[in-house]
């Protein structure tokens, strides 16, 4: 039997809530097994019906969707998070990256590429769209014209082996661990341990902030 993606969707706008909620229970694979108006009703529910992926707003009462995000993060890391807001300032997605969401969509995606980016962070860890390439890619420019100061999330100062290097240049390429596998020619299990070696070192919580480093590092 298919093992259903469970989902949760946080928005404060009852008519989009409804009209998503329609969408994704169209999918035979997806199961939404909570809504919710704000971040504290979402974490409220969540010890009932704890989801593998959540949809999460930004801008909503008594608790925003930052906020949320953040006790997400210390609390229940292993749910993954995929931003659904209008916010499309390249200061916020690459904030809310650096602070381990796992995808940045704008509410006037496709209801195919919510789909799409839901299966990626399940598969993958993490979702990266041309949006979310061009704010970093902006933000690499702009860097590189000034002075580099240092990072406000991470130690800018690590040291990569080569080999770490090229497995986050392959990973920010949105590859899978048994693409790089195949592509370099190692196992499957010491991709991931070099991938985790990465992790640590720069600090990041998860792929999408590891990704979100090696840009703002200009390691890719």
């Amino acid at each position: 039997m298919m093992r259903k993606i469970k989902l949760a969707l946080c928005d404060d706008h009852n008519l989009f809530r409804v009209g998503m909620a329609s969408i994704l229970t169209q999918v035979p694979d997806f199961d939404l097994v909570l809504e919710a108006a704000n971040g504290q009703e979402l974490i409220d529910k969540i010890p009932r019906k704890t989801p593998d992926v959540v949809l999460l707003d930004l801008q909503m009462p008594v608790l925003d969707g930052t906020a949320t995000a953040d006790f997400l993060r210390e609390n229940h890391p292993l749910i993954k998070i995929v931003i659904l807001t209008m916010h499309d300032e390249d200061r916020m997605v690459l904030h809310l990256l650096e602070k381990g969401v796992s995808g940045y969509l704008l509410k006037d995606a496709d209801p195919g590429e919510v789909e799409k980016a839901i299966r990626k962070v399940m598969d993958d860890g993490v979702y990266l769209n041309d949006f979310v390439s061009r704010a970093m890619l902006r933000k690499m420019t702009n860097t590189s014209t000034v002075v580099k100061q240092p990072s406000t999330f991470y130690n800018s100062k690590v040291l990569l082996s080569e080999r770490e290097k090229e497995v986050l240049k392959l990973i920010c390429e949105g590859l899978s661990t048994a693409e790089i596998s195949e592509k370099i020619f190692l196992s499957p299990r010491t991709v991931e341990g070099h991938r985790l070696r990465i992790l640590e070192k720069t600090g990041t919580k998860n792929t999408a902030g590891m990704v979100a480093y090696a840009f703002k590092n200009n390691l890719v």
